[in-house]
């Protein structure tokens, strides 16, 4: 699996590297007295944005497809928020099953 570094604006790295005016410790010389508010670390790569892209785009037509819309304006109209509760959510995905290949799409 490929990961990539992943480096928030209040992190030690970046503060280092010229973030440190937005924290108001621009004026400090010394980075051993920064005082970081973020973490660096590293993430899945989830490969090139038209990958991504895609994916999304199957799921605004299967959803333009469950409500019967032919455009975007029609889903607007027709869509209809409904609030589930945590036990409904966790019961809406897989359960009881052994995922043996993740779909590019679903994540829990």
């Amino acid at each position: 699996r490929a990961y990539k570094s992943y480096r928030g604006m209040g992190s030690l790295g970046a503060m280092s590297q010229g973030s440190s005016d937005r924290y108001f410790q621009e004026k400090t010389e010394n980075t051993d007295k920064y005082v970081p508010e973020g973490i660096e670390g590293r993430v899945p790569h989830k490969g090139p944005i038209i990958n991504i892209i895609h994916q999304i785009m199957g799921g605004l037509r299967s959803s333009m497809g469950y409500l019967g819309c032919a455009n975007i304006a029609e889903m607007h109209a027709k869509a209809e928020f409904v609030e589930i509760t945590s036990a409904g959510m966790q019961e809406s995905h897989v359960h009881d099953v052994q995922i043996t290949k993740e779909a590019p799409n679903y994540s829990r």
